[in-house]
C-alpha cells in the first residue's frame, strides 16, 4: 500500500486559505497511486492555543474538507483538527481519518504538550486507534505522543505500522528523527511521521517527516520545504522482520 507523506507549511488559523493550498497537494498523491494521504497536526489552523477562536463543531469545515478530499480522490486522507467532541464543551485535538467510502474514524491526541500549554485549552484523549488501511493495520497519534514509547509498545502486536502527525518545532528536531527511527525499531513496524515546514506562532518548523521501515531504514525523507513523500508499506516485511528476529516475544507486558 502507497502512503503519501504531505510536508506543507499552514496559513496561521486560516482554515480556507490551507484547503486551497493543500487540494492540490492532496489530487497529487492520489495521482500517483497513494492509498494513504497523511497532512500534519492542526493542518488547517497551525498549532495554535487560541481554542475558543478555532475549534471547529463535530464535522466541521476540517472535517468536511477530508471527507470530501477522500471521496473525491478515492483514496484515505488524515489530519489533525482542533474540534469540540459531541455532548461536551472543552474540543481535542483530534486526527481525522476519512475513507473513499465515506468512513471516518476519530483519535483525540492522549498526551496533550504540557511544555506548551496545550493540555489548558485542549482535553486529553483515552483511546487508542488501530484502522486496517488497504489491508495495513495502522496506529495512529498525534506528535507530543510520539515521546511515549509505551503508547506505541502496547498496540505492536496488533499492528503493521504507525502514523503520526505533527507541528514539531526545529529547536527539537534531532528528537523527533531520532524518535521515529528508534520507534520503528523497537516496535518492528512502519512508522510514518508527517511534520510541517515554515513558521506559525512564533515557531519555526523544519519539517523533516519521514516513512522509516520495520528494520528502523529511512525509506523517504524530506527536508524543511514543502514535499510529497511516499513509500510503500508491506505488511509481510513486518512479518518477515519479526520472524526472522523475534523480539517483540521478549518485552515485558505493561
Amino acid at each position: 500500500m502507497k502512503v503519501a507523506a504531505v510536508q506543507h507549511d499552514i496559513v496561521w488559523e486560516d482554515p480556507p486559505a490551507n484547503f486551497e493550498r493543500l487540494a492540490p497537494m492532496i489530487a497529487k498523491a492520489a495521482g500517483d497511486g497513494a492509498r494513504l494521504v497523511v497532512l500534519s497536526e492542526m493542518f488547517a489552523t497551525g498549532f495554535s492555543m487560541a481554542a475558543g477562536r478555532i475549534a471547529e463543531p463535530h464535522d466541521g469545515p476540517s472535517a468536511s474538507f477530508l471527507a470530501e478530499q477522500a471521496r473525491a480522490h478515492d483514496v484515505w486522507v488524515c489530519g489533525s483538527i482542533p474540534e469540540v467532541p459531541p455532548g461536551t464543551d472543552r474540543p481535542a485535538n483530534c486526527l481525522l481519518l476519512a475513507g473513499p467510502a465515506g468512513e471516518v474514524h476519530r483519535y483525540r491526541k492522549i498526551h496533550p504538550f504540557s511544555y506548551a500549554g496545550e493540555h489548558e485549552h485542549y482535553v486529553a484523549g483515552a483511546e487508542h486507534l488501530i484502522v486496517p488501511v488497504e489491508g495495513v493495520r495502522l496506529a495512529f497519534f498525534v506528535c507530543y505522543d510520539l515521546r511515549f514509547a509505551d503508547e506505541f509498545w502496547v498496540l505492536a502486536p496488533d499492528v503493521d505500522g504507525y502514523v503520526v502527525v505533527a507541528n514539531w518545532p526545529a529547536a527539537r528536531r534531532d528528537h523527533w528523527r531520532i524518535l521515529l527511527r528508534a520507534r520503528a525499531i523497537e516496535n518492528q513496524a512502519y512508522f510514518v511521521g508527517v511534520n510541517r515546514v515554515g513558521q506559525g506562532g512564533d515557531l519555526d518548523y523544519a519539517g523533516d517527516s519521514a516513512v522509516i521501515g520495520p528494520d528502523g531504514s529511512v525509506l523517504a525523507e524530506g527536508d524543511d520545504d514543502e514535499t510529497i513523500l511516499a513509500a510503500d508499506l508491506d505488511p509481510s516485511a513486518v512479518a518477515t522482520t519479526r520472524t526472522e528476529y523475534p523480539f517483540l516475544p521478549d518485552r515485558r507486558r505493561l
